[in-house]
């Protein structure tokens, strides 16, 4: 019988695996248990003590660049950009990668028939390593768009979509778990990974995360939704104390991970690195064991994130059932513990238990042969349709979108020519291209100056040559100054139709973004709108700014000077293609806004407390906000946003009629009827959203609170769909602090269907009749000092 291997690690496991066996048949002993052949109580009573140490503690991280561990001597700490990682497990480097670039790997118990499974980041594509070692063959995955613009598109199918296909890449690379998807909330704009997470609203980025967390475990992998929770900032990341009110933690940062666990069970959850009201996430209880496992249902294991907490019996005890990436200090205390009487075995066996569960399902147990070969041109063309269908118009004063194909543009923007298909960090994708939005255009038969456009490649390819090279893993050279277009910028607007200037930001792991010149346009970007605005204006012509960025920037002080803006997030690898669609029309726009773009950062309610104090090396931060996050802040209390929550413009227009309510009293649930008809001229999609206003009693409550929503298909002009949403008990429900428990008020609810948050189209309400506690839950995650939360009096 003729058997092949795709690795040497698998064929050296088949070896020990093997060997286990016939030595127990030879000797005429019990067999040992078999993972997938014994119960799971068997394997884990076979089990040594040093063998579940193992286990729980990840194989450890060959970290680039550096040497690795001399045998017989204990292993070194590593210094990165003045962080310090603990010395890695000599195993990482000695037992061969299955995926090289992979982000870590489990420990394997051959005699146990125990494999190691292979854990691989990213959040919009797999991160894995490209090229290998003696090989011509490439290992490049799609880049799909980040999570912000996922969101937007707001709609779950398609999201869902895009994780079917980006499971595929994970099981036909050998990964069997994905690290990703992240829906922490996008507290404030200056987080540095906001691209990463979806919104500002925990409905949002729960039912965003259950859809693609279905699509890529449609595959057969798993995922590790994170980092739970309260992991908002970079700032001091792995050692932040967010220090957040029970019922802000309860409404805003565990309701959207509540949501997904319930709809979607993803194989893992990812503990964050930060504190949490004075203990690290991963040494807490309450949260990964009370909260998630015990209230919630979930029924995977709970990982820590790289490096993260500082004892490691103490994340045992807390049920963070393993330790990634892992070293072998952790084992030893781990020991240690069960030895001393600080770790109970029970305990011990539980976290394994929930480790081996998720193995059984894995494709490395399985023995899935994985072809290296995935469909990326396939998986190509659906993160373009995504990219399109989450893009924003925000403004269109004259239509000046879309433009005529066959037009000749002018195309203004460093970002232009080097488009950012995604963030960096852990987030970063090795791609095998980037369509840059000159090639998209260029694609889809536009005219570019071609004068223009060699001017700024040779600027560019000059400037990246003067870089300096990357220190580390967190380390980004600064962006390349805008071009001086002053002295041309009039001869284009001479022989150009039109201009498009795009607007490129980054950020990514490591480090939050600042105010000036990130946040606000640089003086170069500024100078750049208005020498084009001007000199095209006068020539009465039309000038476009493509924002390709991955958090929210300031608006208001220069969208006067332009004719449209299309808010293209960072698309993915498609991006200029994705953009060409919809400023050709088409594909029209139907990206609506899951975070608000404030008229400033001074308006935002979070700016006078992020990143926390004190301000050089913050080691807290204070949500005093409470539960007025973005919209539930901007609405309450009145400020007025450049663009609102829900936000987004169209090709068409549409009306929204027959809202009805099923019945004027709440009993158990409530359905809610509206039509919504295309009353345009060109077909076009449509999104309802259903905002929901409680009566107030005893505690305060935000002004609306979006409750449901849905995307119309695609509507020829003329066309209506009629859409039904129901409302349960929970929707109801608000957390009061002092009962631990979710309670609907008796009295009226508004139920306010618009097309933003301000964009109310009709308003119908209902009553319940008596004060109905739909939830109790446990006490839980509570501060351990007052906080003065904002009241809206």
């Amino acid at each position: 019988m003729k058997i092949s291997y795709k690795s040497a690690a698998s064929a050296a496991m088949f070896v020990l695996f093997s060997s286990a066996i016939l030595t127990a048949g030879a000797q005429g002993k019990k067999p040992v248990p078999q993972l997938g052949k014994s119960t799971l109580k068997q394997v884990i009573d076979a089990m040594t003590l040093q063998e579940k140490s193992k286990l729980v503690v990840g194989m450890g991280f060959k970290m680039p660049g550096f040497p690795p561990p001399v045998k017989g001597k204990k292993a070194a700490a590593i210094d990165i950009g003045g962080f310090t990682l603990p010395p890695s497990d000599p195993e990482a480097y000695e037992i061969p990668e299955k995926v090289p670039g992979a982000a870590g790997r489990t420990h394997a118990i051959a005699r146990l028939g125990i494999p190691s499974i292979t854990v691989s980041d990213g959040p919009a594509g797999l991160r894995i390593e490209p090229k290998r070692p003696g090989s011509d063959k490439t290992y490049y995955a799609t880049a799909f768009p980040v999570a912000t613009l996922l969101a937007s598109t707001w709609d779950t199918a398609m999201v869902k979509k895009v994780g079917v296909a980006f499971g595929n890449e994970v099981r036909e690379y050998g990964v069997d778990i994905l690290l990703a998807p992240a829906l922490n909330i996008h507290r404030n704009p200056l987080g540095g990974r906001n691209f990463e997470y979806y919104s500002e609203d925990p409905l949002v980025a729960g039912s965003m995360t259950a859809a693609i967390v279905k699509g890529i475990q449609s595959n057969g992998v798993g995922t590790s939704i994170k980092h739970y929770a309260a992991n908002n900032q970079e700032t001091q990341r792995n050692s932040i104390n967010a220090i957040v009110s029970e019922r802000a933690m309860r409404e805003i940062y565990l309701k959207g991970f509540s949501i997904a666990v319930k709809a979607s069970q993803p194989w893992t959850v990812m503990s964050s690195y930060n504190k949490l009201n004075g203990t690290f996430t991963s040494q807490r209880h309450d949260l990964l064991t009370t909260i998630l496992k015990d209230e919630w249902g979930f029924k995977g294991f709970v990982m820590t994130d790289w490096f993260g907490g500082k004892d490691a019996v103490a994340q045992m005890n807390a049920g963070n059932d393993l330790l990634m990436p892992g070293n072998p200090d952790q084992s030893d205390a781990i020991v240690a513990a069960v030895k001393d009487g600080k770790l109970s075995m029970a305990q011990l066996d539980a976290n394994v238990e929930r480790l081996l569960k998720i193995i059984l399902k894995s494709p490395t147990f399985k023995g899935y042969k994985y072809s290296d070969a995935p469909d990326l041109e396939g998986h190509a063309k659906v993160a373009r349709m995504a990219a399109a269908d989450g893009m924003i118009l925000l403004k269109n004063d004259g239509n000046a979108l879309p433009a005529s194909v066959g037009k000749r543009i002018a195309v203004f923007g460093n970002t232009s020519y080097n488009i950012i298909a995604g963030g960096t960090g852990s987030g970063d994708v090795n791609k095998a291209y980037t369509i840059s939005l000159l090639q998209g255009l260029n694609n889809a038969g536009y005219k570019v100056q071609e004068t223009l456009s060699k001017n700024y490649q040779d600027y560019l390819a000059d400037a990246k040559m003067k870089q300096p090279k990357p220190k580390n893993f967190f380390d980004h050279p600064a962006p390349i100054p805008e071009m001086d277009v002053t002295s041309i910028a009039g001869t284009e607007a001479e022989g150009a139709d039109e201009a498009v200037i795009t607007i490129g930001r980054n950020a990514g792991e490591g480090a939050d973004r600042k105010v000036e010149n990130d946040y606000n346009l640089t003086p170069n970007e500024k100078e750049l709108i208005n020498n084009v605005s001007n000199a095209f204006h006068a020539k009465g012509k039309k000038v476009v700014v493509i924002l390709n960025i991955g958090g929210v920037i300031e608006v208001a002080s220069w969208r006067d000077a332009v004719d449209g803006i299309l808010l293209a997030w960072q698309p993915g690898l498609e991006a200029g293609n994705a953009i060409a669609d919809l400023i050709s029309g088409k594909v029209n726009p139907s990206g609506r806004l899951a975070t608000t773009f404030a008229m400033s950062y001074a308006d935002e309610p979070t700016g006078k407390n992020f990143p926390g104090v004190p301000e050089k090396k913050p080691d807290h931060v204070i949500y005093e906000e409470g539960i007025y996050v973005g919209y539930r802040y901007f609405d309450a209390f009145k400020v007025k946003p450049a663009y609102e929550f829900g936000y987004g413009l169209s090709y068409t227009k549409f009306k929204f009629s027959d809202v009805k309510v099923s019945s004027p009293d709440f009993k158990g649930n409530i359905s809610i009827k509206v039509t919504v008809t295309n009353t345009g001229d060109v077909a076009g999609k449509e999104v309802v959203q259903l905002y929901l206003a409680a009566p107030v009693k005893t505690i305060e409550k935000p002004e609306d609170e979006l409750k449901a929503f849905a995307k119309t298909g695609l509507l020829a002009p003329g066309e209506s769909q009629f859409m039904v949403f129901t409302l349960h008990a929970s929707d109801l429900a608000s957390f009061y602090t002092d009962k631990s428990a979710w309670i609907a008020d008796a009295g009226e609810y508004k139920v306010k269907i618009g097309s933003s948050s301000r964009n109310i189209e009709k308003t119908v309400s209902f009553n319940l009749a008596k004060t109905m506690v739909t939830e109790k839950v446990h006490k839980a995650l509570v501060p351990q000092q007052a906080i003065n939360e904002l009241k809206n009096k």
